[in-house]
């Protein structure tokens, strides 16, 4: 068991709201971000991007009120 195929195919939703200055301000182990905001995190990039910006780390935003094709979400499930 283990996970898969994290990056590379859509860019991830993620809970947290995109600030461009907290990652400096805020805390270091899974920063969560502002309380509020106008745009979303998105995280791994996407077939359309080069392949160094498909990794977890890489971190963009957009509007959730917003579609686009390669903007996707991962469901998880507890075990």
């Amino acid at each position: 068991m283990g996970f898969y195929d994290l990056t590379g195919n859509v860019w991830e939703w993620v809970q947290d709201w995109y600030d461009e200055n907290y990652s400096k301000a805020g805390p270091q182990d899974n920063p969560q971000g502002p309380g509020d905001g106008t745009v979303r995190v998105l995280r791994g990039g996407c077939w359309l991007d080069q392949a160094k910006d498909t990794r977890n780390s890489f971190r963009s935003f957009f509007d959730p009120g917003k579609w686009f094709k390669s903007v996707g979400l991962r469901l998880v499930r507890t075990p």
